[in-house]
C-alpha cells in the first residue's frame, strides 16, 4: 500500500475525550502503514474548518482527518456547532479534492456518551484511508 500522509486536526475543548480519540487515531494509523504528518490542535470544533483548510492547502498532505467531541449542555450551542462544522468540513474535501475525514461526535451526547465514542478516533482513519485507496 501507498504511504499516506495525513494531517490530523483535533479541538482541545472536551479533550479528556478528544485526547484519548487522538490517540486511537495514531495507533490506527500505524497499523495500517499512513503517516500522521501534520498535527494541528484547535480550541474546540467551531475552529477546526481553518485548520483542514490550511492543512489541505499543503502538497505533502494527501487527507485531512478530525477529531472533536462535542457535549450537550443547557442549550442548542451543540447542534450549531456540529452543523456548521461538519458542513465546512465537507465542502473543503470538495474545494481542495482531498479526502477529509469526520470524527467529531455529537451533538446531543452526555460525556460518558463521549467516552463510549472515543473509537471513533480510529474509525475516522479507515474511512480516510479507504476514500484514497478508492480515488487512485
Amino acid at each position: 500500500m501507498k504511504e499516506y500522509k495525513i494531517g490530523l486536526v483535533a479541538a482541545e475543548f472536551n479533550y479528556e475525550v478528544t485526547m484519548l480519540m487522538i490517540e486511537r487515531a495514531k495507533a490506527e494509523a500505524e497499523f495500517l502503514g499512513v503517516k500522521i504528518t501534520k498535527e494541528i490542535k484547535v480550541p474546540g470544533v467551531f475552529e477546526i474548518p481553518l485548520a483542514v483548510k490550511r492543512m489541505l492547502q499543503n502538497d505533502d498532505v494527501d487527507a485531512v482527518i478530525t477529531i472533536g467531541a462535542v457535549i450537550s449542555g443547557e442549550t442548542k450551542h451543540d447542534e450549531v456547532v456540529v452543523a456548521q462544522a461538519s458542513r465546512k468540513v465537507m465542502d473543503l474535501g470538495l474545494e481542495f479534492n482531498k479526502p477529509v475525514g469526520f470524527g467529531i461526535t455529537g451533538p446531543g451526547m452526555t460525556e460518558l456518551q463521549a467516552m463510549d465514542r472515543i473509537e471513533k478516533g480510529r474509525d475516522v482513519v479507515d474511512a480516510v484511508v479507504k476514500m484514497l485507496q478508492r480515488l487512485e
